[in-house]
């Protein structure tokens, strides 16, 4: 699967969303920061360090505190 989607997929435009990436030392597969940034609108890089492919049962406080802190920025442009 993962070779036939890195083979057969169209490539991609740049990305504007903001894009928070959270890596985790024994993940299977960390996303290279040079590829990111030329592909992605990234406003959070954040390396953790302890965890790996199924973070949200090994480290779930770790993942929650870097989703929320990701997200703050939006929650206070746009408070009503």
């Amino acid at each position: 699967m993962y070779y036939e989607n890195s083979h057969s997929l169209p490539s991609l435009s740049y990305i504007k969303i903001p894009t928070g990436i959270t890596l985790f030392p024994a993940d299977i597969l960390l996303t290279p920061k040079e590829w990111a940034v030329c592909n992605l609108n990234v406003t959070r890089w954040t390396s953790i360090a302890r965890g790996g492919h199924f973070t949200a049962i090994e480290e779930p406080e770790l993942l929650a505190q870097d989703i929320r802190a990701f997200y703050k920025p939006f929650r206070a442009k746009n408070k009503y």
